[in-house]
């Protein structure tokens, strides 16, 4: 006769398998980008999964910035000793280090547009999986993790913050402190697709802020922060530095998807 316990999680194993066939009956699974039937949910199809260019090294170890080529030896060292691009040399970011899922291209940009706009919020499970493998020597390090807010105008618009759906996801799942009202936008931004990096970065200044009832549970605390795809790291780098006016003992970034630069 098996144990009650064994039991117990065989019920419970049935009852799980038959609820995931039940929603996929009324709702089939589609593929996270393109919409094919898939056989399982909140997944991609075989060909938007090959189309996918997922970052792997050689990157920037500051800021994550993907390398055309393996850059070899270099005299100029970034965090931890790694090799920094350019643009970090020329202006020290804010952040300790920052890293990404995907390269920001035609095909991550039609699966980060339908999670952002398009309600497709299922995904944020599978997106933090992914976070969770590239970013997994920053959450060791990380005391809490917390997401680029939105305003609260642009909240009311889109319904939900992808970047907050992120950060929630990725806390439950590494069994960290999630604080998805750790900072605010304290006004509205134009945004930021068009606007060259200069222009970007005087955009976002000064735009962030710790929330005053969030202090204390910042003070002396090394924050993991989340958003969904970075350009020039102008939004990531202004939250980092309202982090550490706020108390941090240090920020680490980690998005979705990183855009190259021209």
């Amino acid at each position: 006769m098996a144990p009650k316990g064994a039991l117990r999680r065989t019920v419970s194993g049935t009852a799980v398998a038959a609820w995931r066939g039940a929603v996929d009956l009324i709702l089939p699974p589609r593929c996270l980008s393109c919409g094919l039937l898939i056989d399982q949910q909140a997944a991609l199809c075989v060909a938007c999964w090959a189309a996918m260019s997922f970052v792997s090294e050689p990157y920037c170890s500051r800021c994550g910035l993907p390398f055309d080529h393996d850059p070899g030896h270099d005299p100029h060292h970034g965090a931890e000793g790694g090799l920094s691009c350019g643009a970090c040399l020329r202006n020290d970011p804010p952040f300790q280090r920052a890293r990404a899922v995907l390269r920001y291209d035609d095909a991550s940009r039609r699966l980060v547009l339908g999670f952002k706009h398009a309600d497709r919020t299922e995904a944020s499970g599978t997106f933090a999986l992914w976070m969770e493998r590239v970013a997994a020597d920053l959450i060791a390090d990380c005391d809490l993790i917390a997401p680029v807010p939105l305003h609260w105008r642009r909240l009311f618009l889109r319904r939900y913050n992808q970047a907050a759906l992120l950060s929630e996801a990725l806390a439950k799942r590494s069994g960290l402190p999630g604080l998805p009202d750790l900072l605010v936008r304290r006004r509205a931004t134009p945004s930021q697709g068009r606007l060259s990096a200069d222009r970007r970065r005087r955009n976002v200044a000064g735009a962030f802020a710790v929330r005053p009832g969030r202090r204390d549970a910042l003070r002396g605390r090394r924050l993991l922060l989340v958003d969904d795809v970075m350009t020039t790291g102008a939004t990531v780098s202004a939250c980092a530095r309202a982090a550490l006016s706020g108390g941090a003992a240090a920020v680490d970034v980690v998005v979705l998807a990183r855009a190259l630069r021209d």
